[in-house]
């Protein structure tokens, strides 16, 4: 799937945090959610007027986020405005009592395009000890079943940390059993509840990127490494070492897609922000036109200045490729949102 979008003017996709609610605690959650719906939340005519806010851009994706969006019991109207309008709807339900079969049915009548579920470790044990609520493995496998069975296609995302360096293997075995079409690997943003974990270093990234590209390269799916741009570097300079027979399955746009450079972010009451784990709020999209935050705010254009950020990372020979690598985990670290990517193994060339 490829589409041409100009940065500069619109994000590859938009995400929609439609509620902060959700009966699970995960470890990692940016937004520490709570089990209960926050009145201030936006609206479903509101909700509506952000949906065309969004096409108008000149966004095709769109990801309808949480906490768990299975909490609103308007989320398969959004997403069948959504897809009447033009959008290509996907959702992340969290694994819980919400997510039933009916429900799967539901969104696939909808029209979801895509559905997400979350797999952080092989064993149920750990996962359910990652998500504080025993029983989400099986009720993601469950899900896993019920999208299949809905004709949904299905990803998985996984979270990556220090904590599950050593299961990466197993989950990734595991993965490949659960015939997917997208595997989303997450590397940890220090923010929300995440703070108080231990992230990869920068050695276990590259260590894992070696093993991620690997298994691009026969994979029967696509990944996608999400706050991890220096895997573009990786990519960009094993390309050049090496003359692989077979070519990598892997999502990579021509430019680095970062927090306000092809996502933009909207939070449960409206607040746009470059991205759910860079939360600068720029603007709220009840008073303001989402399209112009995203063009013409000052956060959201140095996100996008390549200059700025090329300047940050001198010595490094790739970075053009990866924007200075993630800007919200910058942030979270160093409190500079144009700061080099502490974790990044090349910065010092």
């Amino acid at each position: 799937m490829k589409f041409d979008i100009d940065y500069d003017r619109a994000p590859l996709l938009t995400i929609w945090e439609v509620t902060r609610a959700c009966a699970l605690a995960c470890r990692h959650c940016r937004a520490a959610a709570e089990d209960r719906r926050d009145p201030r939340e936006l609206t479903t005519t509101e909700g509506r007027h952000l949906l065309d806010q969004i096409h108008a851009m000149g966004t095709p994706l769109m990801i309808f986020t949480g906490g768990d969006p299975l909490q609103r019991d308007d989320l398969e109207d959004l997403i069948s405005y959504a897809k009447r309008i033009g959008l290509r709807p996907a959702a992340i339900p969290a694994a819980t009592d919400r997510l039933t079969r009916d429900r799967m049915m539901s969104l696939k009548a909808a029209g979801l395009e895509q559905v997400a579920l979350s797999l952080d470790a092989s064993t149920a044990e750990r996962h359910d000890d990652f998500r504080k609520v025993e029983g989400t493995f099986a009720k993601a496998m469950q899900g896993v079943e019920w999208a299949h069975e809905a004709g949904i296609p299905l990803q998985i995302n996984t979270v990556l940390g220090s904590w599950n360096v050593d299961d990466f293997d197993a989950i990734a075995d595991l993965v490949r059993k659960l015939d997917i079409v997208f595997w989303e690997v997450f590397f940890l943003v220090p923010t929300g509840r995440g703070a108080e974990l231990q992230g990869c270093t920068a050695e276990q990234m590259l260590m894992l990127f070696e093993k991620l590209y690997a298994l691009s390269l026969d994979a029967p799916f696509v990944i996608k490494v999400t706050e991890a741009q220096h895997f573009r570097c990786y990519v960009a300079r094993r390309s050049s070492e090496m003359a692989d027979a077979r070519k990598p399955r892997l999502m990579m746009s021509g430019r680095a897609v970062n927090a306000g450079c092809g996502i933009c972010f909207v939070d449960h009451i409206g607040n746009i922000c470059p991205s759910g784990f860079l939360p600068l709020e720029r603007g709220n999209s009840r008073a303001h036109s989402l399209a112009a935050v995203y063009r013409d705010d000052p956060v959201f254009r140095d996100l996008r200045d390549a200059e700025k950020l090329a300047a940050r990372c001198p010595h490094c020979r790739d970075r053009d490729w990866c924007s200075g690598g993630s800007r919200a985990r910058a942030y979270a670290m160093t409190g500079d949102y144009l700061a080099p990517d502490p974790l990044c193994i090349y910065t010092s060339g």
